[in-house]
């Protein structure tokens, strides 16, 4: 009994010194500095993945635009040969590049204000962020360069194809010329043609008295007055049209003819052929067309 007493006092002294220390100010400065660190080292390790983060996507984002970079300037080097397309290639990708350089400068702004909240910015994040800033102005510098050669390369494409339209124009309007030249020469040769063709154009015809009579192709004359021969009113239908320099052979298909119209004699011949038809063969065309060109023959 005396035994159970003591350990109900003991306890009851050990609960009043746990309540007193609790509730005394070291105990609870004790408790809030342990609070405080606790949440210091929560923001210090968020700051410290958002800081790994940040370097990380600015790494990545360098590495991006630098491969951009490459890609574009091989594209430039080929930019005026036959795949001109390649223009608007090169386009999107220094659109990429400029893009990029904003976003890391963003993410670098970012990375300052970070280090300035946490309020204990270390040597070597100082240096980093300095070596970053320095990155982008020299990126930045390429980047004018690259600019200036893609501009430079678009006023020699703007010229090239002013001189190739130029030329492309020039050659247009030459081929419209030799068209035109084309049509004039064969118009002109055209006209020689048929001028030749007019010129050495000749008639002839071999039918009997009365066909000869009812075309008007000869009249007879009066009582003192011999046959008149080709009539202003006579029926042309009745010849037929030869080139006087061919047409140094024409058949009568007849044994007896009597050539009415007037030709040099000396200028042709009449052939009995084997069938004893007569031909009129003339030696002479140009001496033998020269009073008439209608040659009137009576079978």
């Amino acid at each position: 009994m005396k035994t159970t007493r003591f350990y109900v006092i003991i306890a009851a002294f050990l609960f009043t010194a746990v309540s007193c220390v609790e509730n005394s100010q070291k105990y609870k400065a004790a408790v809030a500095e342990r609070d405080s660190l606790a949440t210091e080292k929560l923001m210090l390790d968020s700051s410290y993945n958002q800081t790994l983060a940040l370097l990380n996507d600015i790494e990545t984002g360098f590495a991006e635009i630098t491969q951009t970079e490459k890609q574009m300037k091989l594209n430039l080097q080929s930019v005026e040969g036959p795949k001109v397309n390649r223009r608007q290639l090169i386009a999107a990708q220094m659109s990429a590049i400029k893009q990029g350089i904003e976003q890391n400068k963003a993410r670098i702004t970012e990375l300052e204000q970070l280090a300035s909240k946490n309020g204990k910015i270390n040597a070597m994040l100082t240096a980093t962020i300095k070596r970053l800033q320095t990155q982008m102005e020299e990126k930045g510098l390429q980047i004018k360069s690259l600019q200036a050669e893609l501009d430079q390369k678009n006023i020699k494409i703007t010229e090239l194809t002013t001189t190739v339209t130029q030329q492309s124009k020039s050659i247009a309007e030459q081929s419209r010329s030799i068209e035109e030249q084309q049509q004039a020469l064969e118009k002109q040769e055209s006209t020689i043609k048929q001028q030749d063709t007019e010129m050495n154009a000749v008639w002839y015809c071999i039918a009997t008295p009365k066909e000869l009579k009812a075309a008007k192709i000869i009249t007879d004359g009066g009582l003192f007055q011999s046959k008149k021969v080709l009539s202003s009113e006579f029926d042309n239908s009745m010849f037929a049209q030869v080139d006087q320099r061919s047409a140094v052979s024409i058949p009568t298909y007849s044994k007896k003819v009597k050539i009415l119209s007037q030709h040099p004699v000396n200028s042709y011949t009449l052939v009995t052929g084997e069938d004893k038809n007569l031909t009129i063969e003339i030696t002479d065309p140009a001496r033998f067309w020269s009073v008439s060109k209608y040659l009137v023959v009576q079978k």
